[in-house]
């Protein structure tokens, strides 16, 4: 087997063995990007070969440190990797290079990762569709005129190629979830808190965004999962998560999983999505689990002005001063403008109704999982769209009214911290892959891993499907 078409486990496995040198695999790894990178734009600030091929070498002499030793790995060009700059897709910021290594960056080295570069993103990550004045946009992989989604695209397009086997991603708005979707691969965005943020800021109103794992494998998924997560005393909502990996083959049996549909005609759906989403489910009985309809459970429209409200009141937070600085103000996109100039301008009554909103929701939610073991919405409301779009207008004939109302499909999970694992979901007539996002009560990550495995070991749609470039 081509060991770039290896899972990240089997990888590590054969450099412990002493089957594969660090070496090899970077080799081979660089040479894969300097056939593909160029045609899918999904890895940013790659470290020259000799520096690349210098961390192999020295892997390779070094004692082991732990199960990502000699793989190597790019992260999010959000995140801080020492040494290489972090963008952040923002003229802003291009060519900022970072002094220190994010919490969830130095535990991955200090597993033995060797970071070569970064993943594209969108602007300050804005946006399920990863394109910026900085890189420019990451193309889809299965169609190079589509998007990858976003805001982790480069990271799920650079999997779906072999570029990388396994990667980290972040998630407020389906980050991890829309292009692990439509890259044919698995995200995962993890109970809130379960992966520390940067101990920097306020640490205690703005729940919303998360760090997580993405992979060709949910065994992976779990691996890279348990590596990232635990608790920071320096973070005052910050939660133990329990290792998932060590379960990860126990076999669920007979969950009952309820179907959200288009949450009463709330969400609109382009043609196949749910046709593509109803055949994976129909397979998923087949597994012996009892697969439902379920009503929409709570009001859509209450629940995307709380998502709305919260999330403009984050971005203010984060990119506030930026608006504030007339310098500044002209070189952000307009949707970072549109963020920021609603945050500011909401009350403190607004985001107090937002919040007891999102309250009601997570105990209606709650009571759900009473009755059902996982609930299961699409990763995405349409297929891959053209690449050049800022976004799509209209959907099945109804209009879009801001950028990311697109995207409404993911709030219910990520409004509420909930954990949320995107499984492949097969292919349209068209070609292009979907997803399906299996969503769990908080702290139900290992159950969720467990059945993705299971969907995986059943289908194996990232070895079935490789894109061809």
């Amino acid at each position: 087997m081509d060991i770039l078409e290896m899972d990240a486990l089997a990888q590590s496995a054969a450099l412990e063995k002493g089957e594969l040198s660090a070496a090899a695999l970077m080799e081979a790894t660089l040479d894969r990007i300097d056939v593909v990178n160029g045609k899918v734009n999904a890895i940013v600030s790659l470290r020259s070969r000799a520096e690349n091929m210098a961390l192999a070498w020295a892997a390779d002499g070094a004692p082991r440190k732990g199960w990502l030793h000699g793989i190597p790995i790019a992260i999010k060009d959000l995140a801080n990797a020492a040494g290489l700059p972090t963008s952040m897709g923002s003229p802003l910021f291009a060519g900022q290079v970072a002094q220190a290594d994010d919490t969830f960056v130095a535990r991955l080295c200090a597993a033995g990762a060797l970071v070569i570069g970064k993943t594209n993103t969108p602007e300050f990550g804005l946006g399920s569709h990863t394109f910026n004045p900085v890189h420019g946009a990451t193309r889809n992989p299965y169609d190079l005129t589509r998007s990858a989604g976003g805001s982790s695209g480069g990271a799920a397009a650079a999997l779906a190629c072999g570029m990388l086997s396994v990667a980290d991603g972040s998630d407020m708005m389906g980050s991890l979830r829309n292009p692990a979707g439509w890259n044919n691969v698995y995200g995962m965005r993890p109970t809130w808190g379960t992966v520390p943020s940067q101990p920097e800021g306020d640490m205690f109103l703005h729940q919303l965004s998360t760090s997580g794992p993405m992979a060709r494998s949910p065994a992976d998924l779990a691996a890279l999962l348990d590596t990232m997560t635990g608790a920071d005393p320096r973070l005052p909502l910050n939660t133990h998560s329990a290792p998932t990996l060590a379960g990860i083959n126990a076999t669920p049996e007979g969950l009952r999983i309820g179907w959200l549909g288009d949450w009463g005609g709330a969400f609109a759906y382009e043609e196949g999505i749910a046709e593509v989403s109803l055949a994976a489910l129909d397979r998923m009985g087949g597994l012996g689990h009892r697969i439902e309809p379920l009503a929409a459970p709570f009001d859509a429209d209450r629940m995307w002005q709380s998502w709305t409200d919260l999330r403009s009141f984050a971005v203010a937070a984060g990119l506030g001063a930026l608006v504030k600085d007339p310098a500044r103000r002209d070189q952000l996109k307009p949707a970072a403008l549109w963020e920021v100039e609603r945050g500011l301008a909401m009350s403190a009554q607004q985001v107090q109704q937002a919040s007891a909103i999102r309250s009601d929701w997570f105990r209606r939610a709650t009571s759900l999982f009473d009755a059902w073991d996982v609930l299961v919405l699409p990763s995405a409301q349409l297929w891959p769209f053209d690449v050049d779009w800022t976004y799509p207008k209209e959907i099945a004939e109804r209009a879009m009214d801001s950028y990311h109302r697109w995207m409404q499909v993911v709030i219910p999970a990520g409004l509420i911290g909930l954990p949320v694992v995107n499984v492949p979901a097969g292919f349209g007539p068209n070609g292009l892959p979907a997803g399906l996002q299996l969503i769990g009560k908080r702290g139900s990550d290992a159950d969720l891993l467990r059945l993705a495995q299971q969907w995986h070991l059943t289908t194996s749609w990232p070895e079935t499907r490789r894109p061809i470039l």
